[in-house]
C-alpha cells in the first residue's frame, strides 16, 4: 500500500512538473509567433500608409481600412469606423498613431465573418500628421496557428500523461503501449480521413444536406459508372478465378514440365507495375498496335470494356492463383486416391471429391478479384476509354471538376461492394465445414486427368504463360522502338530521355518505398502478436480497423487522406510522410494476417519458457517470436515494397511537386503517345522490383512440410 502511495505521489509531482515546462515551451513559442506576425503586420501596414488614399483599394484591395482627419473629414467605411470605435483601446491607437507611432490593438475585430489585426497607422502629408489610418489586417491563418500550438500542447500533455501513467502502474507497460499506439495509427489514419470524407459528403458548405448524395444517386452518368464497375468486376472475377484455379491445379495435381516457368509466369505480374500490361496491350493491339494494325491491319478498338477484362486478368488471375495454390495444396490426397481405388474414375473424382473440397477457395479467389477489379485506378484510366467506371470517375470529378464533395460520394459509394465482397470472402475462409488435413498429410499425390486432358491443360497453360511472355517482352522491345506505330527503326534515345526525365520521380518512388517497407514490415509483426497472444478490450474492433483499409479502394483513401491532412492539426498533403502513411496503412492488413497466420501455428509455450526464465516481453518479441515468424516478415516486407513501388489510385492525390511516383510518369508518357519512354520506365521499375524482391526472398525457403511428390 505505501509504495502505491508512494507511485501516486510521484506520479504528480513529475505531472505538474512537466505542465509547468511544456506551458513554457508553449508560452515561449506563442509569443515568438505573435512577435513575428505582428512585426510583419506593421511592415506591411507602413507600406499601406504610404500610399495615397484614393489608390488604396487599387494597390491593397485586400485591407480594409478607415481614415479620419483632425479636420473632420473622415472615409464613408462607416461599418468598419462602427466596430473599430467599439475596441477599448481605441483612444489609445489614436494617440500613438498622432504621435507618428504605429500600433497595433490587443483585440482582433470581426468583419464580414473573419478575424482581423486592427493597426493605427499615421497619416503624414509636408511632414505633418493631419489624420489616422486604421487599417485591418487578415489574422486568419495567426489565430490558427496560435489555435493549433494550443491544441498540439494538449496533445502532447495528454499523450505523456498516459505513456507515464502506463509506465507507473502498468504489469506490462510495453504491450499496454503497443495497443494504445495500434489504437491510435487506426483511429488517426483510418477512422478520423472516412468520418472527414463522409462529412464532406453532407457538408459541403458548412451546413448539412442531402443535395451531394442527391446528385451522386440519380445522375444518370454516375450510376453508369457505377454498373459498369460492376459488371468489369464480374467479368474479370470469373475469367481470372478460371485461369487461376487452371493455372494451380496444373502445378499441384499434375506432372507437366516446365512448373518453375509456369508459377513463375503466375506470379509475376503481382511484382510487376500496374501500367506495364495495359502499355504492352497498347503497344500490340492499340490504334497503331505492332498486331492489328501493322500485321493484320484491324479496327478492333481495344479502348473498352474487353480490352480492360484482358488487361485485368491477366494482372489479376495471379490472386486466385496463389489463393487455389494453397488450397489445393492443403487438400488431403488420400481421400482422391480413396475414391479412385474403389473404382471412380478421373472425371468423377475431380467432379465430387476435389472440386467441391476447392469451393471455398473459388469462392474467395472470385470475390478477392472482384473486390480488386471494382477498385483499380490504373487500367481503366488508360484502357477505360468511353467506358467509364466510378474510380476514374470520382478521380476526374476531383481533379478535373475541383468537386472534392462528389468525388468523396462517389468513392464511398464504391465502398459498398468492396466492403461487401472482402467481408464475404473473411466468412468463407473461416468456415470450418471443408477441413481435411487432421493429421500430417500425405506425402504424395495420385495425378486425376488423363494422359489427353494433361496435355489439353499444358498447351491452354502454356499458352497464356506465352502470352504473357509476348507481353512483358514487349514492354522491353518498346525501349529500344524510335517511334512505335510509325517508326520501328532502332534507338538508344529512349533509354537516355527516360532515365534523364524520370530520375527524380525514380528516385522519389524508391526512397519512400524503402522508407515505408520496415516500418510496416516490423508493426505488422507487432499487431499479429497482439492479436494472437494478447487478451484485451476492443480487441474485435482493433481487428476491423487494421484489416479495414484493404477492403477501401484506394481514390477513396486518397480523396479522404486529402480532405483529412489539408488542415490542422495534421497538415500533411504536399510532405512525403503522408505518401509513407498511406503505403503503411494500405499493405498493413496483408502483414498483419500473415503474421497472425504463422503465428498461429507456434507453440505459445516456447514464449512461457523464455518469461519463466526471466525474459521481458521485448526481448521475448525480439528474440524468439521475430525469427519464428522470419517468412511472414521477410514476405511483407516484400509485398510492401512492391505496392509502395507500383502504386496508383491513393498517391496520385498525394504526390506533389517535392514528391513525385514513377507510375505518374508512365502514365504520362503514355497519355502523351511517348510509348518508348513509359516503356523504358516500366522496364526499370520490374528490374528494381525483381531485385528487392529476390534479394527478400533468399531468407526464405518453402517449407519441406508441403512438399509433394505427384505420382501417375
Amino acid at each position: 500500500m505505501e509504495e502505491r502511495n508512494w507511485k501516486i505521489i510521484k506520479f504528480i509531482a513529475v505531472i505538474v512538473v512537466v505542465f509547468a515546462v511544456l506551458f513554457w515551451v508553449r508560452t515561449t513559442i506563442r509569443n515568438e509567433f505573435s512577435r513575428l506576425s505582428r512585426e510583419n503586420s506593421l511592415e506591411l501596414a507602413r507600406s499601406v500608409a504610404s500610399v495615397d488614399p484614393d489608390l488604396l483599394n487599387e494597390k491593397f484591395p485586400e485591407i480594409y481600412y478607415y481614415i479620419s482627419y483632425f479636420d473632420g473629414r473622415e472615409n464613408e467605411n462607416a461599418k468598419v469606423s462602427q466596430l473599430l470605435k467599439k475596441l477599448p483601446d481605441y483612444e489609445y491607437g489614436q494617440e500613438n498613431a498622432m504621435y507618428e507611432e504605429f500600433y497595433i490593438s490587443n483585440q482582433t475585430v470581426k468583419f464580414n465573418g473573419k478575424e482581423y489585426f486592427a493597426i493605427f497607422a499615421p497619416i503624414d502629408k509636408d511632414y505633418e500628421v493631419i489624420g489616422v489610418m486604421v487599417q485591418l489586417h487578415d489574422a486568419e491563418n495567426t489565430l490558427k496557428l496560435l489555435r493549433t500550438i494550443d491544441i498540439m500542447f494538449l496533445i502532447v500533455f495528454a499523450l505523456f500523461i498516459i505513456a507515464f501513467a502506463i509506465g507507473t502502474f502498468s504489469i506490462d507497460p510495453v504491450t499496454t503501449y503497443a495497443i494504445i499506439i495500434t489504437f491510435a495509427v487506426a483511429l488517426t489514419f483510418v477512422v478520423y480521413p472516412l468520418y472527414e470524407a463522409v462529412k464532406l459528403t453532407f457538408a459541403r458548405t458548412g451546413n448539412f444536406t442531402f443535395d451531394v448524395w442527391k446528385t451522386v444517386l440519380t445522375e444518370t452518368s454516375y450510376l453508369k459508372s457505377f454498373g459498369n464497375s460492376i459488371l468489369l468486376g464480374a467479368l474479370t472475377a470469373t475469367v481470372s478465378t478460371v485461369i487461376g484455379f487452371l493455372f494451380a491445379f496444373v502445378v499441384t495435381r499434375t506432372t507437366i514440365k516446365g512448373k518453375k516457368f509456369v508459377s513463375l509466369m503466375a506470379n509475376l505480374p503481382m511484382i510487376s507495375p500496374p501500367f506495364s500490361l495495359t502499355l504492352s496491350l497498347i503497344l500490340l493491339f492499340g490504334s497503331n498496335g505492332l498486331i492489328t494494325k501493322q500485321l493484320l491491319n484491324l479496327k478492333w478498338d481495344i479502348y473498352g470494356l474487353d480490352g480492360l477484362v484482358i488487361s485485368q486478368t491477366m494482372g489479376m488471375f495471379p490472386i486466385a492463383y496463389l489463393t487455389m495454390l494453397g488450397v489445393l495444396e492443403s487438400i488431403d490426397s488420400t481421400l482422391e486416391e480413396a475414391s479412385m481405388n474403389l473404382g471412380a474414375s478421373r472425371w468423377k473424382v475431380f467432379r465430387t471429391v476435389t472440386l467441391p473440397l476447392a469451393t471455398p477457395g473459388l469462392l474467395s479467389s472470385w470475390l478477392l478479384v472482384f473486390t480488386n477489379s471494382i477498385a483499380d485506378f490504373a487500367n481503366p484510366l488508360m484502357l477505360g476509354g468511353k467506358f467509364n467506371v466510378l474510380s476514374v470517375t470520382a478521380y476526374l470529378e476531383v481533379t478535373g471538376m475541383n468537386r472534392l464533395d462528389r468525388g468523396a460520394a462517389l468513392s464511398l459509394l464504391l465502398l459498398l461492394p468492396t466492403m461487401t465482397a472482402f467481408y464475404l470472402q473473411r466468412y468463407i475462409v473461416n468456415k470450418k465445414s471443408y477441413v481435411t488435413v487432421t493429421g500430417k498429410p500425405s506425402g504424395r499425390i495420385v495425378e486425376i486427368v488423363s494422359p489427353g486432358v494433361k496435355k489439353m491443360l499444358s498447351i491452354v497453360v502454356y499458352v497464356i504463360a506465352i502470352f504473357l511472355v509476348a507481353l512483358y517482352s514487349t514492354i522491353f522491345m518498346g525501349c529500344f522502338v524510335k517511334n512505335w506505330g510509325v517508326d520501328y527503326s532502332f534507338t538508344l534515345s529512349n533509354i537516355v530521355e527516360a532515365l534523364q526525365r524520370g530520375k527524380d520521380a525514380l528516385l522519389d518512388t524508391t526512397i519512400l518505398a524503402a522508407i515505408a517497407m520496415p516500418i510496416a514490415g516490423v508493426f505488422a509483426m507487432v499487431v499479429a502478436f497482439l492479436f494472437v497472444r494478447k487478451k484485451f478490450p476492443g480487441k474485435k474492433l482493433l481487428q476491423g480497423l487494421v484489416l479495414l483499409p484493404f477492403s477501401i479502394p484506394g481514390t477513396l483513401i486518397g480523396i479522404s487522406y486529402v480532405i483529412a491532412f489539408n488542415k490542422p492539426p495534421l497538415i500533411l498533403v504536399g510532405t512525403a510522410a503522408i505518401i509513407v502513411i498511406n503505403y503503411i496503412i494500405r499493405e498493413l492488413p496483408v502483414g498483419v494476417e500473415g503474421g497472425v497466420a504463422t503465428l498461429k501455428q507456434i507453440d505459445p509455450s516456447i514464449e512461457e519458457a523464455a518469461q519463466n526464465l526471466g525474459a521481458n516481453p521485448q526481448t521475448v518479441f525480439s528474440t524468439i517470436i521475430l525469427p519464428l515468424i522470419r517468412p511472414a516478415f521477410i514476405s511483407s516486407l516484400s509485398y510492401t515494397f512492391v505496392r509502395a513501388m507500383t502504386a496508383v489510385s491513393a498517391v496520385v492525390f498525394l504526390v506533389s511537386a517535392q514528391w513525385y511516383h514513377i507510375t505518374l510518369q508512365i502514365y504520362n508518357f503514355s497519355e502523351n503517345l511517348r510509348f518508348g519512354l513509359a516503356s523504358v520506365l516500366s522496364s526499370v521499375l520490374i528490374i528494381i522490383i525483381l531485385t528487392v524482391f529476390g534479394l527478400l526472398r533468399l531468407f526464405v525457403r518453402k517449407s519441406e512440410y508441403l512438399e509433394k511428390t505427384i505420382i501417375s
